[in-house]
C-alpha cells in the first residue's frame, strides 16, 4: 500500500432497504493518519454506512477495499478482523465492572496454574497492558479499578476507545463521540481523537456538531438523501458550506468546491 492509497475505500456502494434507498452510489474513503468526519442530516444514510463498514449491513452494490484490495465484509467479526473497530454512541460498557474489567471484557487474559491445569485471570497483565494503553492516550482516568458507573460521561468515551484499540486497529469509527457531553469532557475526547490520527490510525468520526467537526477534522464528507454531497478539505472550507451541502441549499450552482474523493 502507498502512502496516498486509502487504508478504507468504498466505490459505489448502495444499500436499500424494502423501497428505502439508504445508501446510493456512494465514494467514500480515508487515510492513515487522517480524521475524516462523516456529517448530514439525520435520514442522511450515515448509520447505514458506518454499519456497512462494521459489518452490521452487507451492501447490495459496490464494493469495499481495505488497503487498496477488495474485502468482502459477511459481519461484524470479519471488520475487526481485517482492523476496523467501531465505538458506537451507546459504548456499550458495564457499568458495575472496572476499567481494566471493561477493557478486556470477552478477551480476557488467562495464567497457567501449576503444570498448565488450573489457569485463572491474569489480573497483572491485564492490568499493565490497560496502563501501558491509556498511558499511550494519555486519558484522564485516575485509577483503573474505578467502576465506570462512577466516571464522568467523556472518561467513559474513553474507555469505550480505549477497548477498541486493545486489537491495534488501522481504522477507527466514533459515532457521536461527543454527544451529550459537557465542554471540559468534549475538549478531552477532541484531544483523544487528535491522539489516535497522530498515532497513524484513519479516523471516521460521525458527528452533528460542526464546531467539534472543524476541531479535529482534515476533512468532511457530506451525505445527503444517501448520496454523497461533498468531500472537503476542512481548511478550504466553511460551516456554511457544510450545511449548504447538508441541506442541499448549494446544489444547482455549480459549486466545484468539492474535492478530495478518492
Amino acid at each position: 500500500m502507498t502512502q496516498d492509497t486509502a487504508v478504507l475505500a468504498l466505490e459505489g456502494v448502495s444499500k436499500s432497504f424494502g423501497p428505502v434507498q439508504a445508501l446510493d452510489g456512494v465514494d467514500f474513503s480515508v487515510r492513515s493518519g487522517e480524521v475524516v468526519a462523516l456529517v448530514g442530516d439525520n435520514g442522511a444514510g450515515k448509520s447505514t454506512l458506518v454499519k456497512t463498514i462494521a459489518g452490521i449491513h452487507s451492501p447490495d452494490s459496490g464494493r469495499i477495499l481495505f488497503e487498496g484490495q477488495p474485502v468482502k465484509i459477511s459481519g461484524p467479526t470479519d471488520a475487526v478482523a481485517l482492523g476496523i473497530a467501531t465505538v458506537y454512541q451507546d459504548l456499550a460498557l458495564c457499568d458495575n465492572l472496572d476499567v481494566v474489567e471493561n477493557l478486556f471484557l470477552g478477551r480476557e487474559q488467562l495464567a497457567e496454574g501449576p503444570s498448565g491445569l488450573a489457569r485463572q485471570l491474569d489480573e497483572t497483565a491485564m492490568e499493565q497492558r490497560s496502563q501501558e494503553l491509556l498511558d499511550t492516550l494519555a486519558v484522564t482516568i485516575t485509577s483503573m479499578r474505578s467502576e465506570v458507573g462512577t466516571l464522568s460521561g467523556g472518561q467513559r468515551q474513553q474507555v469505550a476507545i480505549a477497548r477498541s484499540l486493545l486489537g491495534d486497529p488501522k481504522v477507527v469509527l466514533l459515532d457521536e463521540p461527543t454527544a451529550a457531553l459537557g465542554v471540559r469532557q468534549t475538549a478531552q475526547v477532541l484531544e483523544l481523537v487528535k491522539r489516535l490520527r497522530d498515532q497513524g490510525h484513519g479516523v471516521l468520526v460521525i458527528s452533528h456538531n460542526l464546531a467539534d467537526v472543524f476541531e479535529v477534522a482534515d476533512r468532511v464528507f457530506v451525505l445527503r438523501l444517501g448520496k454523497g454531497a461533498g468531500d472537503f478539505a476542512a481548511g478550504d472550507v466553511s460551516q456554511d458550506e457544510i450545511v449548504g451541502a447538508i441541506t442541499g441549499a448549494q446544489v444547482g450552482n455549480g459549486d466545484s468546491r468539492t474535492k478530495g474523493q478518492s
